[in-house]
């Protein structure tokens, strides 16, 4: 369930502040590449995150092929898409369309939602036989991002926190509405194959909300375990660099393995 908790997966320094972060320039593009096992052996996910950062405009597309370990999807081949909008300085995101495909499941479904006015409206094609009990109502709707956008959110310092890595994140996925509430760490070396150096390290718990099967929302247990992510400065943006979680078989953890923040790369 890590992209219902990684894509995030996507900085200024700890001690600055969200304001001072809105007046930096930010990248034109940011792409990540990420690897991850858990008891270190067994391997478990592989992603990637693009976000296109325009004028007034953003981008971003992911793909998770994972082994249901992860927060954000529990499916196991996902490529996904998301395209909307941003404000003066542009790090406040609001997206207009978003879709995912998953390869795997077998059912040629593609999981859409648009964004009416704010308000996050599924579009899927063939329609679950559920939408959960209780569904996300049209108010649980309303604000809320896709799971892409989130993960961009968090990269540009999301606006809800005054500082990176603070505050909450309403999400939803074209069925489920949950929040994602961050909570900051410290600053703490990572040594990765794509990136070495300090980067922030940051507490997130997925907090459900609606639009559950009986069965399937996270239990308690579920939601009081973080997901740990290491955010790095880079550009004026706080990309992830590291994620961990606690699973039921061992600890998973997923590092970043290509990064690159800067110019629309050709």
């Amino acid at each position: 369930m890590l992209f219902r908790t990684a894509i995030a997966a996507f900085t200024a320094t700890a001690a600055l502040s969200g304001a001072q972060a809105g007046a930096a320039a930010l990248p034109e593009q940011i792409h990540v590449e990420y690897s991850g096992s858990v008891l270190v052996a067994v391997p478990v996910a592989n992603i990637t995150i693009t976000a296109w950062l325009h004028e007034d405009t953003y981008a971003g597309a992911a793909n998770f092929r994972a082994g249901g370990l992860l927060r954000w999807f529990d499916d196991t081949d996902i490529n996904a898409t998301t395209t909307g909008y941003r404000d003066n300085p542009g790090r406040a995101l609001s997206p207009w369309r978003y879709e995912h495909f998953n390869h795997a499941s077998g059912t040629n479904r593609t999981v859409g939602i648009d964004f009416e006015d704010g308000r996050a409206v599924p579009d899927v094609n063939p329609p679950f036989g559920s939408m959960g009990e209780p569904p996300a109502s049209d108010e649980e709707r309303e604000g809320a991002l896709d799971p892409v956008t989130a993960m961009i959110s968090i990269m540009l310092s999301q606006p809800q926190g005054e500082r990176p890595c603070e505050g909450r994140i309403p999400v939803f996925d074209g069925k489920a509405r949950y929040d994602l509430r961050l909570e900051r760490g410290s600053m703490e070396q990572v040594n990765a194959r794509g990136y070495r150096g300090q980067a922030l390290r940051c507490r997130i718990f997925l907090e459900p909300i609606s639009g559950y099967d009986e069965g399937r929302k996270p239990t308690e247990e579920d939601t009081a375990r973080p997901i740990n992510v290491w955010l790095a400065d880079m550009e004026g943006a706080w990309v992830p660099v590291r994620f961990r979680a606690r699973t039921r078989i061992g600890d998973a953890t997923i590092t970043a393995t290509r990064v690159y923040a800067g110019p629309m790369a050709q």
